[in-house]
């Protein structure tokens, strides 16, 4: 019998979204005056900030110099005073870095926290708040994502304030056969968690993650205190939430506080590269720029906790003028949350000594290069955001470095180029030893090769130092270094991934100077959707993204041997990682049964919310069903996705839904659901599943 003549359910029993509690959001504004601080700046921070940047200065100032002396041997020419600065701004770069974890590698030995002083010793504090976690989701795996939630849902229960806090999954899934995927991974999870969670699905991707969210406030945000950001990917442990939440209540002027998420669950070398280094390098890293960053901290956009009537007041996002990639919505929009959190006074502060924080990393280099451009697009239009009126000095400095991350790339590339345009210009152009005019001595161009090799040893220890000191800190540390597996594993670890970074890092020099030429020339990054499992890509697709690479390596080892075979040499760090680009693409993205010298605590103890999510994940799950068969099946969830749904005839404006009016005429002319199923395509089904009376014509053909 069809399940179209069943008994119906009470839609009471169904509801996925609590009652309606809107919040004004004030529009976004870039003009706007600061306000008086409520977190102000004492003189023993800006005590900090003045040694990390005189440092930085001193360290640029002597780097320079060095590399004048290298090139002002005979006089300098335009292409070697061009060489000059670009070098000055990129060691500038390495030596603000190589401050900031200096910082870090120092309040680390010394045992002092940095950032927020969160307790993290003693039974959870109880609450008197209440919070939100939001997690935005864009056609994801259900069945993982719902793993996660279901994991910290009991995480939280289990510390006895799990009233205190309601879930959301806020769904922008556009694919049909994930959208009810979704609905029934939601079903399931409403019926194991005797709680306060909700699914809310919408039908206008408007805005990406940011639209997401701002609608959750808009409609829900006056019932909570705060929410807690997470991405699909995010877990999170009960304690931590609880002491996140305590936090806030009793330090009114933090506005957010950003937690240091630890990459787990890597499977392929790739993953696994960037965890043992996320790991390891992270909290130094971290606790030296919370050290002389103070409450002008920075937000990554998910496992952070945000003051909601502050966000709502402060930290809508204005549209940007002009066309995509620079106008439009702000891809890239945590920074500019924070700064406009800061700028109204309220402190954003980061919490490196606060565990339980846990996210997943991209799986292979091509994904984390599709991840990196659409980053790199968000991050550029930050240079609108720049002269925004009331930004306090440092959240322009963290929109510079958000840029800066991107502009290196071809920064670096066009220092390669300058160098080996010089070196062809000494061997292959007749040089002009007189200068017009009377002169005693000739002009030999030459540059001094000795001291140049002190300039480039100088520069990559800045580089490595880092890694080296966040080593000494685990030495230093015998309980970190036992979780570690011993002092050697960690240090073969280390110069292992010293090894592959050196490799993989010209590939991303390349990618990322194509990124910014696409966007620089209007080419919109789009919205995909992340790969998430262990990496496995084909060899035809890492050989198709990464023969560019190798070829500008081949081009680049043909032009330095044909000036010189030490200048091959030379130049064979950069040379032979674009060279082996497609072999480290594979190689990277293989899966690991163990972790091997990569090994982290969280492999050997991993937390007990990451293993219940993986066991709740790995549970059986039905066979996967084109949409609009299951829901033919599957009565209760066709009541289900029908009393979540809200007619949509027009679109705003007026304007009809071109895929809902083909869906109807090609739903007329199909005899059976087979027949729909073969002629709709994805965005006719999505359609035809926003309305209900449409939906019901489908499901009711043979």
């Amino acid at each position: 019998m069809d399940g179209l003549t069943q008994r119906p359910i009470a839609v009471s029993q169904l509801a996925f979204l609590p009652p309606d509690a809107p919040l004004e959001m004030a529009p976004g504004r870039l003009s706007l005056a600061a306000r008086a601080l409520r977190a102000p700046v004492g003189g023993a921070l800006w005590a900090r900030r003045a040694l990390i940047f005189l440092g930085t200065g001193v360290l640029t100032a002597g780097g320079a110099l060095e590399m004048y002396n290298v090139v002002d041997v005979g006089g300098v020419t335009a292409l070697e005073w061009a060489l000059l600065a670009l070098f000055v701004a990129l060691f500038a770069w390495v030596a603000f870095s190589f401050m900031s974890a200096l910082a870090g590698f120092v309040v680390t030995l010394s045992g002092a926290r940095a950032g927020i002083d969160i307790a993290t010793d003693g039974p959870p504090p109880a609450l008197v708040s209440r919070t939100a976690m939001l997690l935005p989701t864009y056609n994801e795996d259900p069945h993982a994502v719902t793993a996660r939630l279901q994991a910290m849902w009991e995480a939280v229960e289990a510390t006895g304030q799990g009233a205190q806090f309601d879930w959301f999954l806020l769904s922008d899934t556009t694919d049909p056969d994930i959208w009810i995927e979704e609905e029934a991974a939601f079903r399931a999870l409403r019926r194991a968690c005797d709680g306060r969670l909700y699914y809310r699905r919408r039908a206008e991707n408007f805005a990406r993650k940011a639209g997401n969210i701002a609608q959750w406030v808009q409609r829900f945000g006056a019932g909570y205190d705060h929410m807690i950001i997470l991405d699909a990917d995010s877990l999170m442990a009960g304690d931590t939430l609880v002491r996140l939440a305590h936090a806030m209540e009793t330090r009114p002027e933090a506005g957010l506080i950003q937690t240091a998420p630890v990459v787990v669950n890597a499977r392929s070398l790739f993953g696994r590269l960037q965890q043992f280094a996320g790991r390891l390098y992270g909290p130094m890293v971290i606790s030296g720029n919370a050290w002389w960053q103070g409450p002008d901290g920075n937000y990554w956009g998910h496992n952070a906790i945000i003051r909601l009537a502050a966000f709502a007041q402060e930290a809508a996002l204005p549209e940007l003028r002009g066309r995509k990639p620079f106008g439009g919505h702000i891809l890239s929009h945590d920074f500019i949350e924070a700064a406009f959190l800061r700028r109204a006074g309220y402190a954003v502060y980061a919490a490196p000594s606060l565990g339980g924080s846990y996210e997943e990393g991209p799986p292979s280099l091509i994904d984390f290069a599709a991840r990196d451009r659409r980053w790199c697009q968000g991050n550029l239009q930050h240079l609108a955001v720049l002269p925004a009126h009331g930004l306090r000095w440092e959240s322009r400095l963290h929109l510079l470095t958000g840029i800066g991350a991107y502009l290196t790339a071809p920064m670096w590339f066009a220092f390669l180029i300058l160098g080996l345009l010089i070196s062809l210009q000494a061997a292959f152009v007749r040089p002009e030893y007189f200068a017009k005019g009377f002169n005693l001595f000739p002009a030999w161009p030459q540059q001094d090769p000795v001291l140049a090799a002190w300039v480039f040893a100088g520069t990559m220890g800045l580089l490595l130092a880092p890694k080296l000191m966040a080593y000494g800190t685990l030495l230093a540390r015998p309980a970190e270094l036992r979780a570690f597996g011993g002092g050697l594993r960690p240090l073969a670890g280390v110069l292992m991934e010293s090894v592959l970074a050196a490799l993989i890092a010209p590939s991303m020099m390349v990618f990322q100077s194509r990124a910014v030429s696409e966007i620089l020339f209007g080419r919109d990054a789009g919205w995909q959707v992340q790969r998430r499992d262990d990496g496995a890509v084909s060899r035809g697709e890492v050989a198709r993204k990464l023969v560019g690479p190798t070829l500008i390596g081949v081009a680049t080892a043909l032009a330095a041997y044909s000036i010189s075979v030490p200048l091959l040499l030379w130049m064979s760090p950069v040379v032979l990682g674009l060279l082996l680009s497609i072999p480290v693409g594979l190689l990277t993205s293989v899966r690991l049964s163990r972790a091997g010298v990569l090994a982290t605590p969280e492999d050997r103890a991993p937390p007990p919310v990451a293993l219940r999510a993986a066991a709740l994940a790995t549970a059986p799950r039905d066979a996967s069903q084109p949409a609009l068969r299951r829901l033919r099946m599957d009565y209760e969830l066709r009541e289900l996705h029908l009393a979540q749904l809200a007619p949509l005839m027009l679109r705003p404006g007026g304007k009809v839904d071109a895929a809902m009016a083909t869906a109807r005429v090609k739903i007329a002319g199909c005899a059976t659901l087979d027949d729909a199923l073969a002629w709709l395509n994805v965005r006719e089904t999505a359609a035809l599943m926003s309305d209900p009376e449409t939906l019901k014509c489908a499901l009711a053909l043979d």
